[in-house]
Protein backbone atom coordinates (compact mmCIF):
# COMPACT_ATOMS: atom_id res chain seq x y z
CA UNK A 1 0.00 0.00 0.00
CA UNK A 2 2.90 2.37 0.79
CA UNK A 3 4.65 1.62 -2.51
CA UNK A 4 1.42 2.15 -4.44
CA UNK A 5 0.69 5.43 -2.66
CA UNK A 6 4.23 6.66 -3.28
CA UNK A 7 4.10 5.72 -6.94
CA UNK A 8 0.80 7.56 -7.35
CA UNK A 9 2.15 10.59 -5.56
CA UNK A 10 5.26 10.70 -7.77
CA UNK A 11 3.14 10.27 -10.88
CA UNK A 12 0.83 13.10 -9.85
CA UNK A 13 3.77 15.34 -9.00
CA UNK A 14 5.36 14.81 -12.43
CA UNK A 15 1.99 15.29 -14.13
CA UNK A 16 1.37 18.50 -12.22
CA UNK A 17 4.84 19.90 -13.12
CA UNK A 18 4.53 19.06 -16.83
CA UNK A 19 0.83 19.80 -17.49
CA UNK A 20 -0.33 21.64 -14.39
CA UNK A 21 -3.07 18.98 -14.05
CA UNK A 22 -3.98 17.78 -10.60
CA UNK A 23 -4.68 14.09 -9.99
CA UNK A 24 -7.86 13.00 -8.13
CA UNK A 25 -6.75 12.32 -4.60
CA UNK A 26 -10.32 11.97 -3.23
CA UNK A 27 -13.44 10.49 -4.76
CA UNK A 28 -17.17 10.46 -3.85
CA UNK A 29 -18.96 7.41 -5.34
CA UNK A 30 -22.25 9.23 -5.86
CA UNK A 31 -22.91 12.92 -6.23
CA UNK A 32 -26.66 12.49 -5.55
CA UNK A 33 -28.14 10.85 -2.47
CA UNK A 34 -31.77 10.13 -1.65
CA UNK A 35 -32.49 9.75 2.03
CA UNK A 36 -35.60 8.98 4.04
CA UNK A 37 -36.82 11.28 6.74
CA UNK A 38 -35.93 9.90 10.14
CA UNK A 39 -33.29 7.55 8.72
CA UNK A 40 -29.47 8.00 8.76
CA UNK A 41 -27.53 9.04 5.63
CA UNK A 42 -23.82 8.37 5.04
CA UNK A 43 -21.83 10.59 2.65
CA UNK A 44 -18.89 8.37 1.73
CA UNK A 45 -15.52 9.84 0.66
CA UNK A 46 -12.72 7.67 -0.72
CA UNK A 47 -9.10 8.86 -0.30
CA UNK A 48 -6.46 7.78 -2.83
CA UNK A 49 -3.40 8.67 -0.75
CA UNK A 50 -1.89 7.70 2.56
CA UNK A 51 -2.99 10.03 5.33
CA UNK A 52 0.38 9.56 7.06
CA UNK A 53 2.16 11.14 4.05
CA UNK A 54 0.16 14.37 4.08
CA UNK A 55 -1.23 17.11 6.20
CA UNK A 56 -4.96 17.72 5.60
CA UNK A 57 -7.31 20.52 6.50
CA UNK A 58 -10.91 20.85 5.34
CA UNK A 59 -14.55 21.69 5.94
CA UNK A 60 -18.01 20.26 5.35
CA UNK A 61 -20.71 22.85 4.63
CA UNK A 62 -24.41 22.76 3.69
CA UNK A 63 -26.37 24.96 1.31
CA UNK A 64 -30.11 24.69 1.93
CA UNK A 65 -32.83 24.95 -0.69
CA UNK A 66 -33.27 28.59 0.24
CA UNK A 67 -29.61 29.28 -0.61
CA UNK A 68 -28.28 29.73 2.94
CA UNK A 69 -24.83 28.15 3.43
CA UNK A 70 -23.68 26.92 6.84
CA UNK A 71 -20.34 25.36 7.84
CA UNK A 72 -20.99 22.11 9.59
CA UNK A 73 -17.53 20.76 10.43
CA UNK A 74 -14.00 22.17 10.37
CA UNK A 75 -11.28 19.56 10.71
CA UNK A 76 -7.63 18.69 10.31
CA UNK A 77 -5.68 15.53 10.78
CA UNK A 78 -5.72 15.77 14.55
CA UNK A 79 -8.87 17.68 15.58
CA UNK A 80 -12.48 18.39 14.66
CA UNK A 81 -14.73 21.37 15.34
CA UNK A 82 -18.46 20.80 14.78
CA UNK A 83 -21.09 23.55 14.73
CA UNK A 84 -23.04 23.54 17.97
CA UNK A 85 -26.37 23.35 16.12
CA UNK A 86 -25.42 20.10 14.36
CA UNK A 87 -23.22 18.50 17.00
CA UNK A 88 -25.85 15.96 18.08
CA UNK A 89 -26.88 15.16 14.53
CA UNK A 90 -23.56 14.53 12.79
CA UNK A 91 -20.84 11.89 12.95
CA UNK A 92 -17.39 12.90 11.73
CA UNK A 93 -14.15 11.22 12.76
CA UNK A 94 -10.89 12.58 11.38
CA UNK A 95 -8.70 11.75 9.58
CA UNK A 96 -11.54 9.86 7.78
CA UNK A 97 -13.29 12.68 5.91
CA UNK A 98 -16.68 10.92 5.36
CA UNK A 99 -19.76 12.52 6.95
CA UNK A 100 -22.82 10.79 8.49
CA UNK A 101 -26.15 12.46 9.28
CA UNK A 102 -27.75 10.50 12.11
CA UNK A 103 -31.42 11.32 11.47
CA UNK A 104 -32.50 13.14 8.36
CA UNK A 105 -34.90 16.03 8.44
CA UNK A 106 -36.72 17.66 5.60
CA UNK A 107 -34.58 20.79 6.04
CA UNK A 108 -31.47 18.69 5.47
CA UNK A 109 -32.15 18.73 1.75
CA UNK A 110 -29.66 20.68 -0.33
CA UNK A 111 -26.00 20.57 -1.36
CA UNK A 112 -23.16 19.37 0.87
CA UNK A 113 -19.68 20.69 0.04
CA UNK A 114 -16.36 19.12 0.97
CA UNK A 115 -13.28 21.40 0.75
CA UNK A 116 -9.99 19.64 1.43
CA UNK A 117 -6.46 21.05 1.42
CA UNK A 118 -3.57 18.56 1.31
CA UNK A 119 0.19 19.04 1.64
CA UNK A 120 2.38 15.99 1.00
CA UNK A 121 5.68 15.30 2.78
CA UNK A 122 8.00 14.59 -0.11
CA UNK A 123 10.79 16.25 -2.06
CA UNK A 124 8.26 17.81 -4.42
CA UNK A 125 6.33 19.51 -1.57
CA UNK A 126 3.07 19.10 -3.45
CA UNK A 127 0.16 21.18 -2.09
CA UNK A 128 -3.30 20.60 -3.60
CA UNK A 129 -6.89 21.50 -2.92
CA UNK A 130 -9.91 19.26 -3.59
CA UNK A 131 -13.60 20.30 -3.61
CA UNK A 132 -16.58 18.00 -4.03
CA UNK A 133 -20.36 18.62 -3.88
CA UNK A 134 -23.08 16.10 -3.01
CA UNK A 135 -26.79 16.79 -3.54
CA UNK A 136 -29.12 15.29 -0.94
CA UNK A 137 -32.86 14.80 -1.36
CA UNK A 138 -35.00 13.85 1.61
CA UNK A 139 -38.05 11.73 0.90
CA UNK A 140 -40.91 11.86 3.37
CA UNK A 141 -43.19 8.79 3.61
CA UNK A 142 -46.78 9.58 2.74
CA UNK A 143 -49.47 9.87 5.36
CA UNK A 144 -53.00 8.53 4.92
CA UNK A 145 -54.68 10.58 2.17
CA UNK A 146 -57.85 12.54 2.81
CA UNK A 147 -60.65 12.61 0.25
CA UNK A 148 -62.90 15.61 -0.43
CA UNK A 149 -65.78 16.21 -2.84
CA UNK A 150 -67.58 19.18 -4.30
CA UNK A 151 -70.53 19.47 -4.13
CA UNK A 152 -71.22 17.47 -0.98
CA UNK A 153 -74.87 16.70 -1.71
CA UNK A 154 -76.27 14.15 -4.17
CA UNK A 155 -76.27 15.19 -7.80
CA UNK A 156 -78.64 14.77 -10.73
CA UNK A 157 -77.39 13.04 -13.85
CA UNK A 158 -76.79 15.18 -16.93
CA UNK A 159 -77.25 18.29 -14.79
CA UNK A 160 -74.25 18.43 -12.43
CA UNK A 161 -70.45 18.09 -12.27
CA UNK A 162 -68.40 16.60 -9.44
CA UNK A 163 -64.83 17.39 -8.36
CA UNK A 164 -62.88 15.00 -6.17
CA UNK A 165 -59.62 15.99 -4.47
CA UNK A 166 -57.04 13.87 -2.66
CA UNK A 167 -54.42 15.34 -0.29
CA UNK A 168 -51.78 14.09 2.15
CA UNK A 169 -50.56 15.88 5.23
CA UNK A 170 -47.01 14.65 4.76
CA UNK A 171 -45.14 13.06 1.90
CA UNK A 172 -42.84 13.93 -0.97
CA UNK A 173 -43.03 12.99 -4.64
CA UNK A 174 -46.51 11.60 -4.03
CA UNK A 175 -48.36 9.71 -6.73
CA UNK A 176 -52.16 9.40 -6.66
CA UNK A 177 -54.43 6.67 -7.97
CA UNK A 178 -58.23 6.87 -8.15
CA UNK A 179 -60.66 4.00 -7.67
CA UNK A 180 -64.42 3.51 -7.92
CA UNK A 181 -65.82 0.38 -6.24
CA UNK A 182 -62.25 -0.93 -6.07
CA UNK A 183 -61.58 -0.51 -9.81
CA UNK A 184 -58.91 1.94 -11.03
CA UNK A 185 -60.15 4.96 -12.99
CA UNK A 186 -58.42 6.43 -16.02
CA UNK A 187 -58.97 9.48 -18.22
CA UNK A 188 -62.05 9.53 -20.47
CA UNK A 189 -64.40 11.98 -22.13
CA UNK A 190 -66.05 12.71 -18.79
CA UNK A 191 -63.17 11.95 -16.41
CA UNK A 192 -60.24 14.39 -16.29
CA UNK A 193 -57.27 14.53 -13.89
CA UNK A 194 -54.95 17.28 -12.69
CA UNK A 195 -51.25 17.22 -13.59
CA UNK A 196 -50.23 15.49 -10.36
CA UNK A 197 -53.38 13.30 -10.43
CA UNK A 198 -54.54 14.67 -7.08
CA UNK A 199 -57.83 15.97 -8.53
CA UNK A 200 -60.55 14.12 -10.45
CA UNK A 201 -63.18 16.02 -12.38
CA UNK A 202 -66.38 14.28 -13.59
CA UNK A 203 -68.74 16.10 -15.90
CA UNK A 204 -71.50 15.69 -16.67
CA UNK A 205 -72.37 13.04 -14.12
CA UNK A 206 -74.09 9.86 -15.34
CA UNK A 207 -75.85 6.95 -13.66
CA UNK A 208 -72.72 4.78 -13.94
CA UNK A 209 -70.70 7.33 -11.91
CA UNK A 210 -72.48 6.38 -8.70
CA UNK A 211 -70.48 4.24 -6.28
CA UNK A 212 -67.76 4.24 -3.64
CA UNK A 213 -64.70 6.41 -4.42
CA UNK A 214 -61.24 6.31 -2.85
CA UNK A 215 -57.74 7.50 -3.66
CA UNK A 216 -54.38 5.83 -3.05
CA UNK A 217 -51.22 7.81 -2.26
CA UNK A 218 -47.69 6.41 -2.61
CA UNK A 219 -44.07 7.44 -3.19
CA UNK A 220 -40.74 5.61 -3.63
CA UNK A 221 -40.15 5.24 0.10
CA UNK A 222 -43.63 4.01 0.99
CA UNK A 223 -45.06 0.53 0.67
CA UNK A 224 -45.60 -0.53 -2.95
CA UNK A 225 -49.37 -0.69 -2.47
CA UNK A 226 -49.48 2.80 -0.97
CA UNK A 227 -52.03 4.10 1.52
CA UNK A 228 -55.73 4.35 0.73
CA UNK A 229 -58.15 7.00 1.87
CA UNK A 230 -61.50 6.26 3.45
CA UNK A 231 -64.16 5.52 0.85
CA UNK A 232 -66.85 8.10 0.09
CA UNK A 233 -70.15 7.45 -1.67
CA UNK A 234 -71.36 9.41 -4.64
CA UNK A 235 -75.15 9.40 -4.93
CA UNK A 236 -76.59 10.11 -8.35
CA UNK A 237 -80.27 10.72 -9.08
CA UNK A 238 -81.24 9.06 -12.37
CA UNK A 239 -84.00 7.34 -14.29
CA UNK A 240 -86.47 5.98 -14.97
CA UNK A 241 -84.81 3.30 -17.13
CA UNK A 242 -85.95 -0.13 -18.42
CA UNK A 243 -89.63 0.25 -17.60
CA UNK A 244 -91.49 -3.10 -17.63
CA UNK A 245 -94.99 -4.42 -16.90
CA UNK A 246 -95.18 -8.00 -15.62
CA UNK A 247 -97.81 -10.40 -14.30
CA UNK A 248 -97.57 -13.94 -13.00
CA UNK A 249 -101.10 -14.68 -14.22
CA UNK A 250 -102.57 -15.07 -17.65
CA UNK A 251 -100.69 -15.67 -20.88
CA UNK A 252 -98.33 -13.06 -22.33
CA UNK A 253 -97.50 -12.68 -26.00
CA UNK A 254 -95.40 -9.61 -26.66
CA UNK A 255 -97.40 -6.64 -25.41
CA UNK A 256 -100.66 -8.64 -25.15
CA UNK A 257 -101.86 -10.31 -21.92
CA UNK A 258 -104.66 -12.88 -22.20
CA UNK A 259 -106.66 -13.80 -19.10
CA UNK A 260 -109.58 -16.12 -18.41
CA UNK A 261 -113.10 -14.72 -17.92
CA UNK A 262 -113.85 -13.99 -14.30
CA UNK A 263 -110.15 -14.06 -13.30
CA UNK A 264 -108.60 -11.53 -10.90
CA UNK A 265 -105.21 -10.39 -12.29
CA UNK A 266 -102.42 -8.25 -10.82
CA UNK A 267 -99.92 -6.25 -12.91
CA UNK A 268 -96.63 -4.83 -11.57
CA UNK A 269 -94.85 -1.84 -13.12
CA UNK A 270 -91.11 -1.57 -12.43
CA UNK A 271 -88.28 0.72 -13.58
CA UNK A 272 -84.69 1.43 -12.57
CA UNK A 273 -84.68 4.82 -10.90
CA UNK A 274 -83.26 6.83 -8.00
CA UNK A 275 -85.21 8.00 -6.09
CA UNK A 276 -88.09 5.53 -6.70
CA UNK A 277 -90.61 6.55 -9.32
CA UNK A 278 -94.22 7.51 -8.88
CA UNK A 279 -96.54 5.35 -11.03
CA UNK A 280 -99.87 6.05 -12.74
CA UNK A 281 -102.06 3.47 -14.51
CA UNK A 282 -104.10 4.73 -17.45
CA UNK A 283 -106.69 2.97 -19.56
CA UNK A 284 -107.44 3.83 -23.19
CA UNK A 285 -110.83 3.27 -24.75
CA UNK A 286 -112.11 4.91 -27.97
CA UNK A 287 -109.27 7.47 -27.86
CA UNK A 288 -110.31 8.46 -24.35
CA UNK A 289 -107.79 8.10 -21.51
CA UNK A 290 -108.68 7.67 -17.90
CA UNK A 291 -106.51 7.34 -14.80
CA UNK A 292 -107.33 4.02 -13.14
CA UNK A 293 -105.07 4.05 -10.08
CA UNK A 294 -101.68 5.15 -8.74
CA UNK A 295 -98.83 3.02 -7.45
CA UNK A 296 -96.69 0.20 -8.87
CA UNK A 297 -99.52 -2.45 -8.84
CA UNK A 298 -102.74 -2.63 -10.85
CA UNK A 299 -105.65 -4.93 -10.00
CA UNK A 300 -107.96 -5.95 -12.84
CA UNK A 301 -111.20 -7.94 -12.57
CA UNK A 302 -111.81 -9.50 -15.95
CA UNK A 303 -115.60 -9.71 -15.61
CA UNK A 304 -115.69 -5.90 -15.68
CA UNK A 305 -113.86 -5.78 -19.02
CA UNK A 306 -114.90 -6.12 -22.61
CA UNK A 307 -113.06 -8.51 -24.91
CA UNK A 308 -109.97 -6.26 -25.13
CA UNK A 309 -108.72 -3.07 -23.49
CA UNK A 310 -105.51 -1.04 -23.63
CA UNK A 311 -103.57 -0.06 -20.52
CA UNK A 312 -100.57 2.20 -19.96
CA UNK A 313 -98.14 2.45 -17.03
CA UNK A 314 -96.38 5.78 -16.67
CA UNK A 315 -93.33 6.15 -14.37
CA UNK A 316 -92.16 9.62 -13.30
CA UNK A 317 -89.02 10.64 -11.34
CA UNK A 318 -89.82 13.72 -9.29
CA UNK A 319 -86.12 14.71 -8.99
CA UNK A 320 -84.79 14.16 -12.50
CA UNK A 321 -88.13 15.27 -14.00
CA UNK A 322 -87.93 12.38 -16.46
CA UNK A 323 -90.66 9.88 -17.27
CA UNK A 324 -91.22 6.69 -19.26
CA UNK A 325 -94.27 4.70 -20.39
CA UNK A 326 -95.10 1.06 -21.08
CA UNK A 327 -98.28 0.10 -22.96
CA UNK A 328 -100.03 -3.27 -23.23
CA UNK A 329 -103.34 -4.79 -24.34
CA UNK A 330 -105.47 -6.91 -22.02
CA UNK A 331 -107.62 -9.58 -23.71
CA UNK A 332 -110.32 -11.63 -21.98
CA UNK A 333 -110.55 -15.11 -23.52
CA UNK A 334 -110.60 -18.74 -22.50
CA UNK A 335 -107.16 -20.23 -22.11
CA UNK A 336 -108.33 -23.83 -22.72
CA UNK A 337 -105.39 -24.44 -25.02
CA UNK A 338 -103.04 -22.25 -23.12
CA UNK A 339 -101.22 -22.24 -19.90
CA UNK A 340 -104.27 -22.65 -17.63
CA UNK A 341 -105.35 -25.82 -19.46
CA UNK A 342 -101.99 -27.43 -18.81
CA UNK A 343 -102.20 -26.44 -15.18
CA UNK A 344 -105.70 -27.89 -14.88
CA UNK A 345 -104.65 -31.09 -16.65
CA UNK A 346 -101.73 -31.48 -14.29
CA UNK A 347 -104.00 -30.93 -11.30
CA UNK A 348 -106.58 -33.41 -12.68
CA UNK A 349 -103.93 -36.05 -13.23
CA UNK A 350 -102.67 -35.62 -9.69
CA UNK A 351 -106.23 -35.88 -8.31
CA UNK A 352 -107.04 -39.01 -10.35
CA UNK A 353 -103.80 -40.65 -9.26
CA UNK A 354 -104.62 -40.04 -5.62
CA UNK A 355 -108.13 -41.47 -6.05
CA UNK A 356 -106.77 -44.59 -7.83
CA UNK A 357 -104.24 -45.29 -5.09
CA UNK A 358 -106.85 -44.88 -2.34
CA UNK A 359 -109.33 -47.15 -4.16
CA UNK A 360 -106.77 -49.91 -4.62
CA UNK A 361 -105.89 -49.71 -0.97
CA UNK A 362 -109.53 -49.98 0.15
CA UNK A 363 -110.19 -52.91 -2.23
CA UNK A 364 -107.13 -54.75 -0.96
CA UNK A 365 -108.27 -54.31 2.65
CA UNK A 366 -111.75 -55.61 1.83
CA UNK A 367 -110.38 -58.69 0.03
CA UNK A 368 -108.12 -59.47 2.96
CA UNK A 369 -111.04 -59.14 5.36
CA UNK A 370 -113.30 -61.44 3.30
CA UNK A 371 -110.60 -64.07 2.92
CA UNK A 372 -110.03 -64.05 6.66
CA UNK A 373 -113.75 -64.38 7.45
CA UNK A 374 -114.36 -67.13 4.88
CA UNK A 375 -111.36 -69.40 5.08
CA UNK A 376 -110.50 -69.26 8.81
CA UNK A 377 -106.79 -69.77 8.24
CA UNK A 378 -106.23 -70.94 11.77
CA UNK A 379 -108.82 -73.72 11.56
CA UNK A 380 -107.61 -74.81 8.15
CA UNK A 381 -104.09 -75.16 9.44
CA UNK A 382 -105.31 -77.11 12.45
CA UNK A 383 -107.30 -79.43 10.20
CA UNK A 384 -104.33 -80.06 7.97
CA UNK A 385 -102.10 -80.71 10.92
CA UNK A 386 -104.51 -83.12 12.68
CA UNK A 387 -106.02 -84.80 9.56
CA UNK A 388 -105.70 -88.68 9.65
CA UNK A 389 -104.35 -90.65 6.78
CA UNK A 390 -106.61 -91.07 3.78
CA UNK A 391 -108.93 -94.02 3.75
CA UNK A 392 -107.33 -95.80 0.84
CA UNK A 393 -103.97 -95.85 2.58
CA UNK A 394 -105.19 -96.88 6.03
CA UNK A 395 -106.33 -100.47 6.50
CA UNK A 396 -109.92 -100.91 7.50
CA UNK A 397 -110.46 -101.56 11.18
CA UNK A 398 -113.76 -102.16 12.85
CA UNK A 399 -112.88 -101.55 16.44
CA UNK A 400 -110.57 -99.61 18.67
CA UNK A 401 -107.52 -101.83 18.35
CA UNK A 402 -105.29 -98.92 19.34
CA UNK A 403 -106.52 -96.14 21.57
CA UNK A 404 -104.07 -93.65 20.00
CA UNK A 405 -105.96 -93.85 16.74
CA UNK A 406 -109.09 -92.45 18.38
CA UNK A 407 -107.62 -88.97 18.26
CA UNK A 408 -109.13 -86.76 15.53
CA UNK A 409 -112.24 -84.90 14.52
CA UNK A 410 -115.52 -86.64 15.37
CA UNK A 411 -119.01 -85.78 14.19
CA UNK A 412 -121.96 -85.98 16.49
CA UNK A 413 -125.39 -85.86 14.90
CA UNK A 414 -128.52 -84.83 16.63
CA UNK A 415 -131.64 -86.48 15.11
CA UNK A 416 -135.07 -85.25 16.12
CA UNK A 417 -136.75 -87.66 18.37
CA UNK A 418 -133.64 -89.67 18.88
CA UNK A 419 -131.62 -87.48 21.34
CA UNK A 420 -133.96 -88.39 24.21
CA UNK A 421 -132.43 -91.81 24.44
CA UNK A 422 -129.42 -91.46 26.60
CA UNK A 423 -128.68 -95.16 26.33
CA UNK A 424 -127.43 -95.08 22.73
CA UNK A 425 -124.03 -96.50 22.49
CA UNK A 426 -121.05 -94.33 21.71
CA UNK A 427 -120.10 -96.49 18.81
CA UNK A 428 -123.56 -96.21 17.19
CA UNK A 429 -123.29 -92.43 17.34
CA UNK A 430 -119.79 -92.47 15.99
CA UNK A 431 -120.65 -94.82 13.10
CA UNK A 432 -123.39 -92.60 11.70
CA UNK A 433 -121.71 -91.54 8.47
CA UNK A 434 -124.68 -90.10 6.70
CA UNK A 435 -127.74 -88.39 8.01
CA UNK A 436 -129.78 -86.47 5.45
CA UNK A 437 -132.36 -85.28 7.96
CA UNK A 438 -129.93 -83.98 10.63
CA UNK A 439 -130.57 -80.57 12.05
CA UNK A 440 -127.45 -80.04 14.15
CA UNK A 441 -123.82 -81.11 13.72
CA UNK A 442 -121.37 -80.86 16.57
CA UNK A 443 -117.59 -81.08 16.00
CA UNK A 444 -115.23 -81.88 18.72
CA UNK A 445 -111.67 -83.08 19.02
CA UNK A 446 -110.99 -85.94 21.34
CA UNK A 447 -107.95 -85.24 23.45
CA UNK A 448 -106.83 -88.73 24.61
CA UNK A 449 -110.11 -89.55 26.38
CA UNK A 450 -110.37 -93.19 27.49
CA UNK A 451 -113.44 -95.21 26.64
CA UNK A 452 -116.25 -94.50 29.12
CA UNK A 453 -120.03 -94.62 29.26
CA UNK A 454 -121.98 -92.50 26.81
CA UNK A 455 -123.58 -90.26 29.35
CA UNK A 456 -120.13 -88.79 30.22
CA UNK A 457 -119.59 -87.65 26.56
CA UNK A 458 -122.96 -86.03 26.36
CA UNK A 459 -122.44 -83.92 29.44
Amino acid sequence: MGATGGTLLCFCSVLFILTETVCEFIRIPSSVHRGIEGKPLHLTVETHFLLDEAEIQGTWSHTSSSGVRVTLVTFNKDSTITDMTYRERLIFRAPNVSLTIKKLRLEDEGDYHLNLNMEFHNKTGLVTKEERTVHVTVDVPVSVPVLARSPLHAVVEDQANVTWSCAVERGTRVRFLWRRDGVALGPSDRHRFSEDNSTLFIGPVKKEDRGSYSCVASNPVSSPAGLSSRAAELTVYYGPYNLEVNSVQGLRTGEVFTINPGELVFFDCQADSNPPNSYVWITKSHNVTQVVTEGPRLEVRSYKLAQAEEYLCRAFNNVTKKQDEAQFTLVVASLGTGKEKHVQEDNSMSFLTAITVCSLFVIGCMLLFLIRRTCHPKRVLMSIYNRPLSDHKRPHRSGHEDATEDFGIYEFVSIPGKMESAQASCRSLARLESAQDMHTTIYDVIRHVPEMPCHSLLK
